[in-house]
Formats: structure tokens, sequence, C-alpha cells
């Protein structure tokens, strides 16, 4: 024990990771429209391989919620002996950025946009995992399965089979909320978890007619890609599905450990090492054709909730899964689909960043409009492209935020017109500044000042200078412009003065 002083907290963690990560990665591979199995697959590599690895020493690693949407998209349009191409190629990408230290530039993303990202997929997994409760099928598009939603009402409400499997989904629900209602020694087991057992129960001592989980076998299920699968690489739309998996794989790992370094007072996580970490074990479950791997808040929450005091208690944890997947698979088949829809759903709202929508809207609205927009694009478009409108925003938003410019006209009514300009002049801010200028009566002297910014653009440079050279009427004196302290570059003399 003096090796391993603290194995006993560990032990006992790893437990309560195991039964949390456990209808998490069933529930999240079949949500993606794979083999049961390919979840814990992941789950196992997350905890066994990424585990054991430096980088971020609490947080748990597995197959997330977060990426199922991408995940299903990719399956429906390259066909799954293409995802481990697609994973091996995102644990690489991350790998190289790792070991290039690009791991801390994440922390650089908006939180707007990651908080969009996540409502984002919240909703399509929600409105998604709504059909899957049902036991129908889901249209393809966010859309379809949004405004689908009353038709699929209305089908549920004409079949006895719908409504039993909807009764199990919303059961489930309501047994996941409540459970954190009860005495903190109930909670010991997971509500994610008694929620799948009882539903379980329900559907076999009832006889419900509702759909189960279908067991291939965990051997039968890992399928390496082959070399034709390697070949739809020359496709520019996986190319673009390879970057997708990367960024929003990394930004949601790092995030991640940056939410778990507040929860604990151990050691912070080293953000490129962790990256890596992240690679190696992508890398491995696209080697094996499993499902991407990020690291999960709620499972790392639990884990240091749990009392965890080093990584022994996420490696523990993959041992658990790798035999419960070695010895109990046949378990699996007794699991109802619609109760795994249902902790989706719950997962789904989770992701769902609703107070800090609320808290950016009275202080940040400009944050918040992005975070709407992230969602909404991810929504109706696609995840990839949702994310990139949203980081455009971003950028565009902060642009404007940093061309922050005043212009202060003094007229004293006899002599010269004083205008003075501080701050930063771009081209965001031109309209406002010309609008301001040509305002000027052009039969007076004007003296613009442009000692108070701190950046001067070429198109705020030019704009000015024609001003200049134009505003003053015939027998006017020229506009006298004295230049910023520290010229962008110089600037040839005109008649109507140096801008």
């Amino acid at each position: 024990m003096t090796r391993f002083p603290h194995l006993r907290q560990d032990f006992a963690a790893s437990l309560v990771v195991f039964l949390v990560a456990l209808p998490l990665c069933v529930g999240v591979a079949v949500a993606s429209g794979v083999p049961a199995e390919l979840g814990l697959v992941t789950g196992i590599v997350g905890g066994i391989v990424t585990g054991l690895m430096r980088g971020s020493s609490l947080q748990v690693s597995g197959p997330a919620a977060g990426l199922t949407v991408l995940v299903f998209e990719a399956v429906s349009e390259f066909g799954l002996p293409a995802l481990g191409v697609i994973v091996l190629a995102a644990g690489l990408l991350q790998l190289l950025m790792g070991a290039l230290k690009l791991g801390r530039w994440f922390r650089a993303i908006s939180v707007s946009v990651v908080e969009g990202m996540l409502a984002g997929i919240g909703l399509v997994i929600i409105a998604g995992q709504l059909y899957a409760a049902a036991g129908l099928k889901a249209p393809a598009s966010g859309v379809d399965k949004i405004l689908g939603l009353p038709g699929a009402a209305g089908d549920v409400l004409g079949s006895t089979a719908a409504l039993a499997s909807l009764a199990v989904g919303a059961g489930t629900i309501a047994v996941v909320v409540g459970w954190k209602k009860l005495p903190r020694k109930a909670q010991t087991v997971p509500g994610a978890l008694a929620a799948v057992v009882l539903a379980t129960a329900a559907t076999l001592a009832f006889d419900l007619p509702v759909a189960a989980v279908e067991v291939n076998g965990l051997i039968d299920s890992i399928q390496p890609p082959g070399a034709d699968a390697f070949a739809g690489l020359a496709e520019p739309a996986l190319i673009g599905t390879i970057l997708a998996f990367t960024l929003i794989a990394s930004a949601e790992s790092l995030f991640s450990a940056a939410a778990v370094d507040r929860l604990h007072d151990g050691p912070r996580t080293q953000y490129d090492k962790e990256l890596m970490a992240q690679g190696v074990g992508n890398a491995v479950c696209g080697a094996l054709g499993a499902l991407p791997m990020t690291a999960v808040i709620v499972r790392s929450s639990a884990n240091v909730a749990a009392g965890a005091k080093t990584k022994a208690s996420r490696v523990l944890h993959g041992v658990w899964l790798l035999l419960f997947a070695a010895l109990l698979p046949s378990a699996l088949a007794l699991i109802p689909l619609p109760a795994l829809a249902g902790i989706l759903v719950h997962a789904g709202w989770k992701l769902i960043p609703w107070r800090p929508v609320v808290t950016l809207w009275r202080g940040h609205r400009g944050e918040a409009l992005i975070l709407v927009a992230t969602a909404v694009a991810i929504v109706t478009v696609n995840m990839f492209e949702g994310v990139l409108i949203g980081l455009a925003l971003s950028v565009v938003k902060t642009a404007w935020d940093a061309s922050h410019v005043k212009l202060e006209v003094i007229d004293k009514g006899a002599g010269p017109i004083q205008a003075y300009l501080s701050g930063n002049a771009t081209f965001l801010r031109l309209p406002k500044i010309l609008d301001s200028l040509e305002a000027l009566p052009q039969n007076r002297p004007v003296e613009l000042d442009l000692s108070g910014l701190h950046h001067l653009d070429h198109a705020c440079r030019t704009a000015l200078e024609t001003w200049a050279e134009r505003h003053s009427t015939a027998g006017t004196e020229p506009v006298r412009v004295t230049e910023p302290v520290r010229a962008a570059e110089p600037v040839k003399a005109v008649s109507a003065g140096p801008v």
C-alpha cells in the first residue's frame, strides 16, 4: 500500500465511473448507428490506453454524446468501414498538434462557439432520440427531425407498440431526473444505470413489445479498416469530416480538462500532452474500427466526486468495462432501445447551456447571439459547417470590438474646427468616421488630429486622405492632419496635408 497510497480511493472511484460509463457507452454507440460493442471498445481504450498516459490525471475519456451527431452523419454518408479511417486520421492529427504544442491554442476558441456547438448537438440528439424512444425511424437532417415531431406524435398515438416503447423511454428519463432527489446512499448507484436496469426489468416483467439491443459479440464487432476504406481519403468530403472530428473532439476534450481542473486541487492539465493522449487513444480506436473518443465531463466529474486521487481510477474503470464486455456480453441483448434513447435525451438536454445563455444575454448579447447562431447552423446545415460559421462570427465580433474609435469635434465658433480621432481606426468603423467628418462644414478650416490612434489600417488611411483632399471648398484653407505617433506606413505629402 506504500507504493499505491491511494489505491483504496481509486478502486472505489473506478467502480463508480464504470457504472456511469457502461450505459453511456452502449447508448452513444446505438445512437451513432454502430454496434453497441464498439462503444464499449472505445470506453476500454479510453480507460486503459489513454488513461495510462500523461496529460490530465483525473479526466476520463470514452465515447461522448457530443460526437453522436457527427458519427451518425459520417456512417450514413461513408459507411461503417470508413469510420475507422476517419477516427485513425483524426487521432494522428491530434498527435501532430500536440507535438507542435498547439493544445493551448484550443483554449483560445470562444466559449460561446463551444457552448453553441454543444447546444446544437443537444437539440439534434433530443429530436432524433425522441423518434428512437417511440420505435420510429428518424429523418436524416436536423431540421426534418424537429419539423417531423408533430407527425411522429400522431403515429405514436395510433400504435400500441409505439406507445409502449415511448412509455419505457419516458420512464427512463423520469428515473434519471428523479434519482438525484433520493438519499445519498441510494445515489451510490448512478441514475442512468438504475434507469436502464429498471427499464429492462419492466420490459421483461410485462413482456412489452419493445426492441432491444442487437448483440454481435465483441470480437465480431471489431472490424479494422481495410485498404478499400483508406482509398476514400482522396475524397474532399471525407477529409472535411476528419477535420471536423479533430477540431470538435480536441476542443471538447480540452474544455473538459479545464472544467475538471476546477473540481480538484491535484496536478493541473498539461494541454499538449493531453491532446497527444487523446490522439493515441483515437488512433487505437480507429485501428479497431471503433467510435471516436473525447474526454467526458460526466465521467470525469463522477471520478473526482467519488474521491479519485490518481490516474489508476480511470485505468481500472477501463478494466471493468473489458471484463463486462468479455464475460457478460449477452446482458446487452436484454437492454431495451427506448431506455437508451431516454438516457441520450437526458444527455442531450444537459448539453444545452440554458443558464449561460441567459447570463450572456444579460451581459454580453453579442456572445449570446453567436451561441444561438452556432446552434441553429448546426441544426440546419451540419456539424462542421455550423462550427465554422460560429468561429467566423466570433472572429468578426472580436474584430468589431477591437476597432473602438472615438471622434471628438470641437468648434469654438471662430478659427479652425478641431477633430480628434482616438482608438483603433479600421474598415469596420469607417462608415461611422466618414459620416461624422463629411458632416463638417466645407467653408471652415479643419484640423484633424490622429495622434490618439493606436492603429490605422490601410482602408481608413486611404479614405481619410481622399476626404482631406476633397473636403475643403475653393478659397478655404486645406485640411491639416496630425499623423499618429506610430504610423503604420509613411504617407506622401498632399496639398491637404499628410494623413
